[in-house]
C-alpha cells in the first residue's frame, strides 16, 4: 500500500467529470487499499480517485456517525438514486482544499448504488454525516467542490483566504 499525493484546489483534474470504471480489477482495488492509506495519512474521512490524479468513478468514505457506529464503504460508479427533500447546513472541509471550511446545505438522507471493490451490485441508504460524505465524494467525480455549493459571496471570500494562505506558504 502506498500514501498517494493528493490534488489541490486549481489542478485541472478535480474539474473534471471523471470515467466510470469498465471493469472492477485487482488494480482498482490496489487503488482503493491506496486512496484509504491515503485518506487516513491526511486525517480525512472520504476520498475520491481525482483527487489522488486518476480520473475514475471511485470513492472511499469512513465516517462513524452520533452513535459512534463507523461505516467504511468503497464504491466504483456511484450514483445518488434518491435524495430526501429535507436538507441540513453542516461545516465541510476537503482534502484537495486545506484550511478551508464552510457550511454547506445538502439532502440529510440519499440512497447510493454502487459497485464494491469485489465488482457486486451495492446499494447504501445513509443520513448524518455518511450522507454528506458520500456526497461530497460524488460530488469529487462530476468535478464539483465543496465551495461552488455556496453563494457567489461566500465562495469569493473563501477564495480570497485560499490564495492569502497559499502565498504565504
Amino acid at each position: 500500500m502506498a500514501v498517494l499525493e493528493i490534488e489541490i484546489m486549481g489542478a485541472r483534474i478535480l474539474r473534471e467529470k471523471a470515467s466510470p470504471v469498465d471493469t472492477v480489477t485487482d488494480e482498482i482495488r490496489l487503488l482503493i487499499r491506496d486512496m484509504f492509506e491515503t485518506m487516513y495519512d491526511a486525517e480525512g474521512i472520504g476520498l475520491a480517485a481525482p483527487q489522488v490524479g486518476v480520473s475514475q468513478r471511485i470513492l472511499v468514505v469512513d465516517v462513524a456517525d452520533e452513535g459512534e457506529e463507523r461505516h467504511v464503504h468503497a464504491l466504483v460508479n456511484p450514483v445518488i438514486v434518491e435524495s430526501s427533500r429535507e436538507t441540513g447546513t453542516e461545516t465541510e472541509g476537503c482534502l484537495s482544499i486545506p484550511g478551508l471550511e464552510e457550511a454547506v446545505t445538502r439532502p440529510l438522507e440519499i440512497a447510493v448504488e454502487a459497485l464494491s471493490p469485489g465488482g457486486e451490485p451495492v446499494r447504501i441508504e445513509a443520513n448524518g454525516l455518511l450522507a454528506r460524505a458520500l456526497q461530497h465524494e460524488v460530488d469529487h467525480l462530476d468535478g464539483v467542490l465543496f465551495i461552488d455549493r455556496l453563494s457567489p459571496l461566500k465562495r469569493g471570500i473563501l477564495l480570497r483566504k485560499w490564495r492569502k494562505n497559499r502565498d504565504r506558504s
